[in-house]
């Protein structure tokens, strides 16, 4: 009885709403949980996270780690061997166009729509860096024609990594002048910035300069680095870089916490490179990144080893990562001040730009002492050491920069496996029983590419090289 009534309430409201309703009928059937736009901003919080969680998950920062040689394995290393999963070589690529990109992409176009100019600048500003990260990874990728499909294009070309990278320096350089047009940026969904606009637009002059760094050795950018140290506009200290706080608990912890406190996944160890780099130069970072084995020792473990774990390399007698970097609250950089400094460094030394190398290289050891939480006096002392202060030799002067850099980038995987291709410090070895014998040069692309994209991938393997880990992208050729 119950339900009948029910049933014919149900049934009369409808009669009712069918009978006498017909004149605002388009309102009234408007689902409210589903509305057909959204506030522009409301997608900058998924944009940001998606792209930092899959840097620093385990499965991607972190195998791009173990391919720079901060970080190794003692188990389950067929990755740090050369041989990545094919799972993980699709989500990445998914990852940053499906979500990351695409987030900040409809971000821009919503905040156009709406007159809101600083939104429109901060979706350019993330986009450029999605897609800088997708060609450094895989070399030619879909670009212009990449947010295509609400115009039919559904199989979208694949751009040469040179037209990639004018477009996104182009991109960078109208998100600087969006961002100080109308408009605002809501505090609530900012999680990097918290609405501050001078804030992103540091980050796109900072990220400009890495980008142009990253071409230097194919075009001459001196002219854009200088403009963009004159502008005032990069950043000024630690507190000015682009990076995501995460929070203190499961599931908003950082990645690296997620996988190896939370989830248990104690084969992620310390590779030998950097503790003997930081035993070496009594570096006070060391018991920051690396923590002790059972044995009380500071001990890392070198790339590859098919045989893992043995007697002489186990989950006991190889250091995991310091606390300090397994904090669940533990920040994930886009683009940190001390990179930037390292980068200015970088550019002194070859005369692409004006002022001290020395200067820039102190500013950023200065910086990645800070962000490991140790003393200004620590800092100071470290640099009074032996060997410390920048060689007079122009090639030496660039190997510790490189060093440093590679040192003050540890657990930013991406990024610290592409300055080391680019650099190529620290010098390293390829894996002890590599797939290849080289340190790969890049990502394979997407077995699936191949197939629902056929014509586009074959005619980017035939400009680029064949689809294989060792061939060279465009500005490390």
């Amino acid at each position: 009885m119950k339900r009948f009534k029910l049933t014919s309430i149900f049934a009369l409201i409808a009669a009712i709403v069918f009978v006498s309703c017909d004149k605002d009928f388009e309102e009234i059937n408007v689902d409210p949980n589903n509305p057909t736009a959204i506030p522009s901003h409301l997608l900058l919080p998924s944009a940001v996270r998606q792209m930092q969680n899959t840097n620093y998950s385990t499965f991607v920062g972190g195998e791009f780690a173990g391919w720079a040689q901060q970080v190794t394995k003692v188990q389950y290393n067929d990755e740090e061997r050369y041989i990545p999963r094919e799972s993980v070589v699709s989500s990445t690529w998914s990852n940053y166009f499906a979500i990351g990109i695409s987030d900040a992409y409809s971000m821009s176009t919503l905040a156009e729509a709406e007159g809101n100019s600083k939104v429109m600048a901060v979706g350019l500003i993330l986009q450029a860096y999605g897609y800088s990260i997708l060609t450094d990874i895989y070399g030619d990728i879909p670009f212009s024609e990449a947010m295509s499909a609400n115009e039919g294009i559904i199989s979208p070309a694949y751009d040469p990594q040179a037209a990639v990278y004018t477009g996104i320096l182009g991109m960078l350089d109208t998100a600087m002048t969006l961002i100080n047009g109308e408009g605002s940026i809501d505090a609530t969904s900012d999680i990097l910035y918290y609405g501050d606009a001078s804030g992103w637009e540091k980050f796109a002059a900072s990220l400009k300069f890495r980008a142009l760094m990253r071409i230097s050795g194919k075009s001459d950018v001196s002219g854009d680095l200088n403009s963009l140290i004159n502008s005032g506009k990069l950043f000024g200290s630690n507190d000015d870089e682009a990076k995501l706080i995460y929070e203190g608990s499961d599931p908003s912890a950082n990645p690296l916490y997620e996988s190896i406190v939370f989830g248990t996944r104690g084969e992620w160890k310390v590779n030998s490179v950097l503790v003997d780099m930081l035993q070496n130069n009594d570096d006070p970072r060391l018991s920051v990144m690396v923590g002790l084995n059972d044995a009380d020792e500071y001990r890392g473990k070198p790339a590859g080893i098919e045989s893992v774990p043995n007697d002489d390399y186990n989950y006991a007698n190889v250091s995991p990562l310091g606390d300090f970097y397994l904090r669940p609250e533990a920040p994930g950089y886009f683009v940190s001040y001390a990179e930037l400094q390292f980068l200015m460094a970088e550019a002194a030394i070859e005369g692409m730009i004006s002022g001290s190398a020395q200067a820039y290289y102190d500013k950023g050891l200065d910086a990645s002492f800070a962000a490991n939480g140790i003393l200004q006096a620590d800092a100071d002392a470290f640099k009074t050491q032996t060997g410390t202060p920048l060689s007079v030799v122009n090639n030496d002067a660039l190997e510790q920069i490189g060093n440093q850099k590679w040192i003050a980038m540890f657990t930013q995987g991406i990024e610290s496996w592409t300055e080391q291709r680019r650099t190529g410090f620290p010098v390293l070895s390829p894996a002890i029983d590599g797939n290849i014998s080289e340190i790969p040069s890049r990502f394979t692309y997407p077995t699936i590419e191949s197939s629902i994209n056929g014509a586009n991938y074959s005619a980017a393997v035939a400009s680029q090289g064949a689809d294989l880990l060792t061939t060279k992208v465009w500005w490390n050729k």
